[in-house]
């Protein structure tokens, strides 16, 4: 199992296209990657197809995927506004990856898709995959792919994130083997001798007490422990005092738990949701998901510090989880809300991963929502730093 990374500045597709060949052929030889993961700024929208349909003619790889991103993710560098291409390949060895494209069709109902593309490879799988996936957002019923894949892979987790750069229908650039799509989803299904695990930082920090939902509807909270949630709201940033409460209220976030029996909760046990907004009438909060009564809940903040302490001690806890099989590549995918805008420093989430293994190769991308499991479920998520970590499998595994 072998992996590296390219970077490219040039700004025409041909040279950036060689650069990128040089330096695999660099590493690898004559030998043609498994996997290339290819992800380019929205510089390179209109010579994109050439970009990819010249790398992949000269490297032969056995799948290619990848997309347009906002911003892209080299191996020790965050590239925010400007124009670079970054490559990640990996040698894999027995690996099997399956490439797919899904369409999707509305039906006349207008809640429900069908879809065209699905593996027939993965129809009759005994063994569970890992799928990355990246996702046009204009597109893509993203909650109806989790359903998909969760009926007909049970367990399966899913990484990558939604593409970013384009602002309509058609703008974001998919990477499909050696050309390039405009719509729906593209991603892989890997199975075999290869570990891949998965990190979501949620980037929050739980504040207050938790609270059981008694009244609500769709996505509106109305009352947490029998009293109205925006006084519950109000009195968990009270507590927090004056300055830090007011800090507090621009960044407040849901966490809805998953297991509403658990007697302690810990970091991964809740689900991050926005708030949405607050009704004083009512004394309703919505949020970016669906609620139900009976659910348990805790308000949390989203603010650098949060997000920061998070991603670390999510790759510590992985370093003492799994201190005889480290990881010898990485994919990391980040919101493009965080970077420079969000730390106010460049390269915070790079720079943490690489803090973790110095000299891994490792290329992503800032996505318009990041794609990752949490509590055994696929979800999308935002301000949130999704990685797949790939590493030798335990013996046996």
């Amino acid at each position: 199992m072998q992996f590296h990374v390219a970077i490219a500045r040039e700004s025409g597709a041909e040279q950036a296209a060689q650069t990128l060949i040089a330096s695999v052929r660099e590493a690898f030889g004559l030998a043609s990657p498994d996997l290339v993961c290819l992800f380019f700024s929205p510089h390179y929208a209109k010579t994109a197809r050439e970009l990819v349909e010249t790398i992949h003619r000269q490297l032969v790889p056995r799948v290619m995927t990848g997309c347009m991103g906002d911003g892209v993710i080299g191996p020790a560098e965050e590239y925010e506004n400007t124009s670079v291409v970054t490559l990640w390949a990996a040698q894999l060895p027995e690996v099997r990856i399956v490439p797919f494209h899904l369409t999707f069709h509305e039906q006349e109902s207008q809640s429900s898709y069908t879809f065209e593309g699905w593996p027939q490879e993965l129809e009759t799988l005994s063994e569970r995959p890992t799928f990355l996936v990246f996702a046009d957002p204009f597109s893509t019923p993203i909650e109806d792919v989790f359903e998909t894949m969760e009926a007909r892979c049970p367990g399966a987790p899913a990484i990558g994130g939604v593409a970013s750069g384009g602002t309509d229908l058609g703008e974001n650039l998919l990477v499909f083997n050696g050309g390039v799509v405009q719509e729906g989803l593209v991603g892989v299904a890997l199975w075999g001798p290869v570990w891949i695990r998965t990190l979501v930082s949620q980037g929050c920090q739980p504040i207050g007490e938790r609270y059981v939902v008694t009244k609500a509807e769709r996505n509106i909270m109305y009352e947490l422990g029998g009293a109205p949630t925006l006084e519950r709201l109000r009195e968990t940033l009270e507590r927090l005092g004056p300055e830090r409460g007011k800090q507090v209220a621009m960044a407040v976030q849901v966490g809805v738990a998953f297991d509403e029996q658990r007697e302690e909760f810990g970091r991964g046990d809740f689900l991050i949701r926005g708030l949405l907004g607050a009704d004083q009438r009512s004394g309703g909060v919505a949020i970016s998901d669906i609620v139900k009564e009976g659910q348990t809940i805790q308000f949390h903040v989203r603010d650098p510090a949060a997000a920061s302490e998070d991603f670390n001690l999510l790759l510590a806890q992985d370093r003492l989880d799994f201190p005889k099989s480290p990881f010898k590549g990485a994919l990391l995918f980040s919101c493009n809300g965080r970077g420079r805008r969000f730390f106010a420093e460049p390269n915070h989430d790079i720079t943490a991963l690489q803090r973790r293994a110095a000299g891994i190769p490792v290329a992503g991308f800032f996505a318009a929502g990041e794609i990752g499991p949490v509590g055994g479920k696929n979800f999308i998520h935002g301000y949130t730093a999704s990685v797949a970590l790939f590493a030798e499998p335990f013996p046996g595994k």
